[in-house]
């Protein structure tokens, strides 16, 4: 028993790498039971993000694949994809990020999941929307900031396209992912029928962009140029101290005001370039080379003393290192070291969002592949002989035994 507000609800996983295990830890973090379905050669994600202190385990697949268990089939074989129908045939999710031509080659399209199980949650996750000529098109994080105009970004600001150095689209429709999840959960509480949800990531990440950068060219006719100048801005960085970096917004009036008394500029406040919202949105390269030129005069500890007390928004630009020394996240204990049973200590992070209705009482460290194979398969109804025929025949490992 998992507890959380999810437990009771179990989800077959077929995807791999981020967009779809992200959304998957996070259901399991709240008492989902996670069966990661894996081929026999695992989750890519194992043998990325450098060395690991065993093979197939990786920290990123460490992270993003906590609270699930994994079981092997290989769906090539006949025996493998009728295991997997036993599978779905008890579940109650069902997500998948390949396109969908592929899980029409699989004979695992809607129609021919929903004939084992019709109030099963079919969750696809790929591209492109299947309505569009890019459907067939390969899919990866870079591919869709790249197409969806995140690498433009830069290049408006900067003269050079650069991805975000995170799979920022992955993870943002990973978090899309949970989102409809739930909302066909809800809607199955309700009207006792499952549903088909496809979430194309090329899509989600265009209106992502746009609904930030549209911009004038939302009306018809356009009252002007696509893009937010004030993020755009050659300034619209972190600032220089005299020992580091600052972030700071100082936005409303009040805040604005308080940062001009904290350099020493109170006569800003009445310059018309800079008396309200509106006159330092007009003239925010001035605004912003103001900050660059005071900021400098003081170190980073001594501005966040000032505009804490003053109320100005602002932190310390962290390096990755630093910010996991963060005092805050010290108090929030955010931070917990924990025993995996193949690769020893790691560090976990808690979950960040707190609630009345809970999350799951016991924490299972990431699986080795198909480390739960045996009791899964178990729990669908198969004799411990056949079990150990699928072993033999290669449609299952036990990975219990390695």
């Amino acid at each position: 028993m998992a507890g959380g507000p999810l437990e009771g609800i179990r989800i077959v996983d077929l995807s791999s790498v981020v967009v779809g295990p992200l959304a998957t830890q996070v259901l399991a973090d709240y008492g989902a039971d996670v069966i990661k379905v894996e081929a026999p050669a695992g989750d890519v994600s194992r043998s990325l993000a450098g060395r690991a202190v065993t093979a197939n385990m990786s920290s990123k697949f460490i992270h993003l694949n906590r609270n699930k268990r994994s079981v092997v089939l290989n769906l090539k074989k006949p025996a493998g994809y009728n295991a997997l129908l036993r599978l779905i045939k008890d579940a109650d999710v069902l997500i998948w990020n390949v396109r969908p031509s592929a899980m029409a080659r699989l004979k695992l399209s809607y129609d021919e999941v929903r004939a084992v199980n019709p109030r099963i949650i079919y969750c696809g996750l790929f591209g492109f929307g299947q309505g569009g000529r890019y459907r067939e098109k390969p899919a990866y994080d870079t591919i869709i900031q790249g197409g969806a105009g995140v690498a433009a970004l830069h290049q408006r600001a900067t003269g050079e396209p650069r991805y975000v150095p995170i799979v920022v689209a992955d993870r943002t429709v990973g978090g899309i992912a949970v989102q409809m999840i739930l909302m066909a959960l809800l809607n199955r509480e309700r009207k006792g029928v499952g549903a088909s949800i496809e979430i194309p990531m090329f899509e989600n990440m265009a209106k992502f962009v746009l609904e930030e950068h549209m911009y004038l060219q939302t009306f018809d006719p356009p009252l002007g140029s696509t893009g937010d100048p004030r993020l755009f801005d050659p300034e619209a960085r972190p600032k220089q101290t005299s020992d580091g970096w600052i972030s700071i917004s100082a936005n409303t009036n009040d805040q604005a005001f308080a940062f001009f008394d904290a350099i020493g500029r109170p006569e800003l406040k009445t310059d018309p370039r800079f008396c309200s919202i509106a006159a330092r949105f007009a003239n925010v390269s001035e605004y912003f080379a103001i900050r660059n030129v005071e900021l400098k005069k003081k170190t980073t500890t001594e501005w966040m003393e000032i505009f804490d007390r003053v109320g100005v928004p602002a932190m310390p630009v962290h390096t990755l290192e630093s910010l996991m020394e963060d005092p805050h996240l010290v108090d929030v204990d955010f931070f917990e070291k924990v025993n995996h049973p193949t690769e020893g200590t790691i560090i976990n992070m808690k979950l960040p969002n707190k609630s009345t209705f809970g999350k799951r009482d016991n924490f299972l460290a990431a699986p080795k592949i198909g480390q739960h194979s045996v009791e899964i398969l178990r729990e669908a109804g198969y004799a411990d002989a056949e079990i150990k025929e699928l072993v033999a025949t290669g449609v299952t490992i036990d990975g219990a035994l390695r």
